[in-house]
């Protein structure tokens, strides 16, 4: 039922697609909401839902009435989110690259590859919902894998991009399924022997500890954070902690902190295409200085007079890209780019629901879950068809 609807979206350029109960599908295109069709039926919905998350997903479900995992759909990378709504179950996928991105892929500055040549420190990837964090941190991890045998152990919630080791030694976790959280991954990850860590984001106060820790014990740390600028993103790890504390974190920070990218997506009709517009920012004494004294405030300054460090303002950096005369196009999915996703060995039960744990991943292909009745079950007016939909989406 979803496919034709995935490789419509993917064919039209759409980011993202939302399923409601009630309502026409909306794609999200060039960062701007269409809906197109007739209302979608919500039983539908619901029974995509019991076949992509499986009997134990489904059951996850129903206790915390949501759930993250990451599939193929239509030969297409998604991840998918489900979650129940007031009209019943609703999904907002999000349709990946084909391919594991590459810097030059994602029309990034070759500078963007300097924030993992160091060996150890805290390097923060911070943007909206929807800016194409996961992917430049994809990329960074790309990057390293095809340069230098380190090994990475990478901690997801869900695994979005599946990577093929290279030069490089890759472990991949994801939430939920094989670890119960973020804190309890970081917790294993200082006796695994990592040369690098990535923190698929960094939400809560404990996460952020045990990854300033991580990063202040020789390891290079790569997390993402909702911010819209890298000095807003270090400010709001410092706010996250009780005051009484937050001089030594900021001290911590100051210290572990080795660099940090902001992006953005903008539309260029030129290219027609959507390309990245960053900030970067390196750590420098000053940089430091600022951090330690909680003068967040002036980093932008710092940044503006730091070019020679490799720091990059966003005007800067818009100057940069108004300039290109050819990028790269997003890679359309084929058979040799088809991510084959791997699947545990062994079948695992499924970990206890905590605050922070996500449910677990499965695959597509996972036999339909059960049918909702009794305790939980979430009962759908299945008042319309989706095969109105597909068929507007074959007249765009």
């Amino acid at each position: 039922m979803l496919e034709p609807i995935i490789a419509k979206a993917r064919k039209l350029g759409a980011s993202d697609v939302h399923l409601e109960p009630g309502l026409p599908v909306a794609l999200r295109i060039r960062g701007r909401l269409n809906t197109i069709g007739e209302p979608a039926a919500g039983g539908r919905i619901m029974s995509a839902a019991k076949k992509l998350l499986g009997q134990d997903g489904w059951a996850g479900f129903l206790q915390r009435r949501s759930a993250d995992m990451s599939t193929l759909l239509a030969g297409i990378p998604c991840r998918i989110n489900v979650f129940q709504t007031a009209r019943g179950v609703g999904m907002a996928i999000r349709l990946l690259a084909a391919a594991v991105p590459t810097i030059k892929g994602l029309n990034l500055h070759p500078d963007v590859a300097r924030l993992v040549e160091r060996r150890h420190g805290l390097v923060l990837i911070t943007g909206a919902t929807g800016s194409g964090k996961s992917s430049t941190l994809a990329a960074l991890v790309q990057h390293l894998n095809q340069r230098e045998p380190r090994h990475i152990l990478m901690v997801e919630a869900p695994i979005e991009y599946h990577f093929k080791p290279d030069k490089a030694f890759i472990r991949q976790r994801e939430v939920g399924r094989d670890t119960p959280s973020f804190e309890q991954a970081l917790v294993d990850a200082l006796r695994e022997d990592p040369d690098v860590i990535v923190v698929g984001e960094m939400r809560h106060r404990q996460t952020m500890q045990l990854t300033l820790d991580a990063a202040e014990t020789g390891h290079l740390v790569l997390a993402t954070m909702h911010a819209s600028t890298v000095a807003e993103a270090l400010q709001r790890i410092v706010s996250a902690f009780p005051s009484d504390s937050q001089s030594g974190v900021r001290a911590q920070l100051a210290d572990s902190f080795a660099a940090g990218l902001s992006q953005s997506l903008t539309y260029h009709p030129i290219h027609k295409v959507r390309i990245p517009e960053c900030e970067i920012m390196s750590s420098t004494v000053a940089v430091a200085a600022n951090i330690r004294d909680g003068a967040f405030f002036k980093l932008r300054q710092t940044m503006a007079t730091g070019g020679h460090d490799g720091m990059w303002t966003v005007e800067r950096y818009r100057r940069w890209v108004s300039e290109l005369a050819r990028v790269e196009r997003p890679q359309k999915p084929s058979a040799a780019t088809a991510v084959d996703l791997p699947r545990p060995q062994v079948k695992l039960p499924p970990l206890s629901a905590t605050p922070m744990a996500h449910a677990p991943s499965h695959s597509a292909a996972a036999a339909g879950g059960p049918s909702g009745s009794g305790s939980g079950a979430i009962e759908l007016d299945d008042t319309a068809s989706l095969e109105a939909v597909i068929a507007e989406l074959e007249k765009r």
